[in-house]
């Protein structure tokens, strides 16, 4: 690393420390040199507006009580325990005197099956979704129900909460022999956020559909979108938009929602299901855990890719599942439907109002097409062989009708592994376009992975990196994963397209963390891995400036720590537990024929010794720790036998352990048995080094041999070597990429200092003719902040720097992502 020293001016990050806006180092002498050399005479790759997008997946309820704006939950009385073992019809409802639900042939529609018989004189109450109903004082409110009683039939329709009355109640007449839909408008009175809504009718009625929407949706579309959420992506200025899933594409039954099917309600996501009057949509359950009404369906995410300006890119199955199921359907009949229904959903984007189904777009209010351009079939499936048999069947069906539509295809889900590689190769082979990664891994990963894609083979298929994340939400994650970006733009002739995810959660139905955009029913914040995301979004350039940087002294020490025992949903019995210096001192014996005074337990579950043997006993515990040694140790041998006595998985063994959060184990029969693999933890984040399919059968002692040098671990199982790895990447804190904006024709220096210290950095810009002045955005805090709703620890911090010149200096906050903007003259 250079150590070159620079005189500083006050520049902008010492204006900025002044002013209280960033933190200043602990210390003075926290201070790291760097210097960044740009070549603006060569040509780096030229980075598509598509480069960054978002990934939508009804997950933490992003959908129904989400981005789609209705306010009433179950308003179809779809609910049922095919959903959630808790849910009944009436879930969400309250029923005051007679009403239930029923199913017969009275019902509103054959998609819609369920309807609320409800009895004169009697009331029923939705309590909306977190708290409550949220209405704002001034505010609309449209409602609507589906109705079937005697004419003159009167509905009151009233919003409450335990304050009192929200909005003047309503009266709506029954006027019509039949079903029919009747509506109403709200002006909220006051401001609420656990409001309720009540439907009572003077005469016995059966109810349908009953809705309640806030006026302002996104853009006032009816049917529409909640407005704060819609507007947090719009302000990404993503270039695609990736949907529907994510595990709800791969998973479930694909049969469709029919009498012949035996109304599924436990099935992939399928397009047509999501389409036409709401009241006629399917329902279904969904993969997470909850119900899916499908009222934010296909042509609503057509509708607001367009809106935003991104490009639509749509899932679809591709009858192999995966999530967990990993099982492909073997049924000819019903693969050629869903590839008719692929077609027809390209036909449902692009075809003219005249066709098929263009003129169902059309009715439905948009007759010029969405202009599709890529399509993925599947979804991170772990059968590798299996997707790509019919994975290729697509592909040649669509290519056949609709040759410049890119078709893509995904590599499983993990960033390596036998499935990772095998999937590569068939699409190599088969000259795929693009092929979908999915990671989600320790920050620790992320900071010794940038260089990832440095390597790819340029002629090969390019990279959509379809889902990332580093395991948290603090603005240390926020760090990680924008030193990784700085990585994915320098390779953007490899990687086209990529998507942090999830997107959305909704605090109070959580089934997945990190998350992009967090919200209740009444607010909703920007995660600091937002913040990052919204920075390198708005400010992508079209093209790469070559650069290098100087790296960050480190010393990679040889891997030390203490060793462990544990497991995962399984008991298992240990014995004759042995470590060995690479001297062949002794450090630790213990074959259990006392006690285990040796062993500290920091995990779950429950420990003891039996019968010369240490036996963690709770077939449901997950990570179960033990530990014994100096964590001082490094270069030994660990040897211990191991045997599986019931449950799930296998057994884990641990070495080069720190502490709860620190330590590296190889995981033996894990994944519900049927991988082993060595995972490293860092500050609780996991991510697997070295990875190969493989069981533990019950009942059979396995020998296990753990060989620590240095930084190189070797691997035995029962006296064979079954893999080895060197942990030899540094976690680089300080990285950059510099790209050009064609239009303003600004440089743009990007860089990330993911460290305690701050960066001085020389900057010499090749020669380049540059305006003295550069706007700088500051995204700086402390390494655990993280945003809420009543706090927002890290924002982006607008200011200028005046000391620009073809060679300068500029001292970059500790973990700070900053950028700056220089104008060439």
């Amino acid at each position: 690393m250079s150590r070159t020293r620079w005189r500083l001016g006050l520049g902008a990050t010492a204006f900025l420390v002044a002013a209280g806006l960033v933190p200043a180092p602990a210390h003075a002498e926290d201070v790291t040199d760097y210097a960044i050399t740009v070549d603006p005479a060569a040509r780096g790759a030229k980075i598509d507006d598509t480069m960054y997008g978002v990934f939508f997946e009804d997950i933490n309820r992003a959908a129904d009580g989400g981005l789609y704006a209705e306010l009433v939950q179950n308003r179809s009385f779809e609910y049922s325990t095919a959903d959630n073992s808790s849910y009944t019809p009436l879930t969400s409802w309250t029923v005051a005197g007679a009403g239930q639900v029923v199913d017969d042939a009275g019902r509103l529609g054959e998609r819609n099956r369920n309807y609320l018989s409800l009895g004169a004189g009697s009331s029923v109450t939705n309590a909306g979704y977190n708290t409550g109903i949220h209405l704002e004082e001034g505010k609309k409110y449209d409602f609507s129900v589906w109705a079937r009683a005697d004419a003159g039939t009167a509905l009151t329709v009233s919003l409450q909460d335990a304050e009192g009355t929200l909005a003047a109640a309503r009266e709506v007449t029954v006027t019509k022999s039949g079903w029919a839909q009747y509506k109403a408008t709200f002006t909220a009175t006051r401001t609420g956020s656990d409001g309720r809504l009540t439907v009572a009718s003077s005469a016995a009625a059966a109810l349908d559909m009953v809705s309640l929407f806030p006026r302002d949706t996104y853009r006032g579309e009816p049917n529409g979108l909640r407005k704060d959420l819609a507007e947090k992506i719009a302000a990404l200025q993503p270039g695609f938009v990736r949907f529907p899933g994510g595990c709800l594409v791969n998973t479930g039954s694909m049969e469709d929602y029919s009498a012949a099917s035996g109304w599924q309600r436990r099935r992939s996501y399928q397009w047509k299901d999501t389409i036409g009057p709401v009241e006629q949509r399917a329902t279904n359950a969904n993969f997470w855990g909850y119900n899916q009404s499908y009222g934010l369906g296909y042509y609503e995410y057509f509708r607001l890719s367009e809106d935003i300006g991104a490009m639509p890119l749509p899932v679809v199955p591709a009858l192999v599942t995966g999530c967990g199921q990993n099982r492909a359907v073997v049924d000819e009949a019903l693969l050629k439907r869903h590839i008719q229904d692929t077609l027809d959903l390209i036909e449902f984007a692009n075809g003219p109002a005249s066709s098929t189904w263009g003129k169902v777009r059309a009715r439905m209010g948009h007759a010029k097409p969405f202009h599709l351009t890529h399509i993925e079939v599947g979804n991170e499936e772990n059968l590798p062989s299996e997707f790509f048999a019919r994975f290729k069947e697509f592909r040649a069906a669509i290519q056949a009708k609709y040759p410049d539509i890119q078709v893509i295809s995904n590599s499983g889900p993990d960033d390596s592994g036998t499935t990772f590689d095998t999937a590569w190769q068939l699409n190599k082979d088969a000259k795929v376009d693009m092929v979908d990664e999915h990671y989600y891994n320790s920050p620790q990963w992320f900071l010794q992975n940038n260089d990832r894609y440095d390597s790819y083979d340029r002629s090969g298929p390019k990279v959509f990196l379809g889902e990332y994340a580093s395991q948290g939400n603090t603005f240390k994650n926020g760090l990680t994963e924008a030193a990784f970006m700085t990585g994915l733009e320098r390779n953007a002739d490899v990687v086209k397209l990529a998507s942090y995810a999830p997107l959305f959660a909704n605090e109070d139905y959580v089934q997945w963390r990190p998350d992009l955009i967090w919200f209740n029913n009444h607010a909703s914040w920007n995660s600091a891995n937002y913040e990052v995301q919204k920075l390198f979004m708005t400010n992508v350039g079209d093209r790469v400036v070559p650069s290098t940087a100087t790296g960050t002294p480190s010393l990679l020490a040889p891997i030390t720590g203490a060793v462990g025992l544990s497991t995962w949903a399984t008991t298992a019995a240990y014995d004759d537990v042995r470590v060995t210096g690479a001297d062949g001192n002794t450090l630790l014996t213990d074959d259990f024929s006392g006690d285990a005074s040796q062993w500290t337990h920091t995990g779950g579950g429950s420990w003891s010794v039996q019968d010369g043997q240490y036996v963690q006993t709770d077939v449901n515990a997950e990570n179960t720790m033990v530990s014994a040694g100096d964590p001082s140790w490094h270069d030994y041998d660990l040897k211990a036998k191991a045997t599986k006595k019931a449950g799930k998985e296998g057994f884990l063994v641990a070495f080069g352990v720190k502490d709860t959060g620190n330590y590296y184990w190889w995981n033996i029969g894990g994944w519900n048995n049927t991988q082993t693999a060595v995972e490293q933890a860092v500050d609780g984040g996991k991510s697997t080094l070295i990875s190969k399919a493989g069981s533990v059968e019950t009942g059979r002692t396995y020998d296990i041999d753990v060989k620590v040098r240095g930084r190189q671990v070797t691997l035995y199982l029962d006296g064979q070597e079954w893999g080895s790895f060197t942990d030899d990447k540094p976690a680089e804190p300080f990285r950059q990429v510099v790209t050009k904006d064609q239009k303003t024709g600004d440089l743009i220096v990007k860089v990330v200092n993911a460290q305690n210290a701050a960066a001085r950095t020389a900057i010499d810009l090749g020669g380049a003719k540059v305006a003295s002045r550069a706007r700088v955005t500051t995204l700086a805090a402390g390494p655990d902040a993280v945003n809420s709703e009543t706090s927002t620890a890290v924002a982006p911090v607008k200011s200028t720097f005046d000391g620009v010149a073809g060679k300068f200096s500029y001292t970059f906050p500790a973990n700070s992502v900053t950028f700056l903007r220089i104008r060439q003259s």
